[in-house]
């Protein structure tokens, strides 16, 4: 039996939930997501909630019953919510600016580093050294912010590098004379 499988995902006012066959979509105040089922999971709406079962007892199908449940209840958190991730640059000359639909980056390459932002996402910069990266769609959010930090991952000894603002650095000590 699955933990997080078990439990419905409750649906928020002000967000809809449509289920058409395998085809589920969401519609809320920040956007619209659309998912396909799984054919071992079976899905099923009643009162304000969605319930999601295997359909028999396979290895397969309970494995995907948990993993549907939190996929649906990131399409409804982030219709209603939204997603962020925080990111900071460390590094002298080490900054970032949105232009457009353009972000650059200047990370102590000979040149800069051009990204452009994808559909369905905003970059804003606080600060030349803190960006924050939001959307609804939480895997796409979590891809862009990953794209971005390897670009220069932060090293141990300095800490120079783009990391994720609740990312510790663990330091290390230097060369001994």
């Amino acid at each position: 039996m699955s933990r997080i499988g078990k439990h419905p995902v409750v649906v928020p006012a002000g967000v809809t939930v449509d289920l058409q066959g395998q085809s589920l979509s969401v519609k809320g105040s920040k956007g619209n997501l659309n998912m396909t089922i799984v054919d071992e999971v079976l899905a099923s709406i009643d009162g304000g909630k969605v319930s999601l079962k295997p359909r028999d007892a396979s290895r397969r199908a309970r494995a995907l019953w948990g993993t549907s449940r939190t996929l649906v209840q990131n399409m409804v958190d982030g219709v209603s919510k939204g997603f962020s991730v925080g990111l900071e640059i460390n590094g002298v000359g080490y900054r970032a600016a949105v232009q457009g639909k353009k972000l650059t980056l200047q990370l102590g390459f000979s040149h800069e580093v051009v990204y452009d932002i994808p559909e369905g996402i905003t970059i804003t910069c606080e600060r030349p050294t803190l960006m924050t990266v939001t959307g609804i769609d939480r895997q796409k959010v979590g891809k862009v912010a990953a794209d971005l930090r390897a670009y220069r991952p932060p090293e141990p000894y300095k800490g120079k590098g783009v990391k994720y603002a609740t990312e510790v650095i663990r330091r290390k000590e230097g060369k001994k004379k």
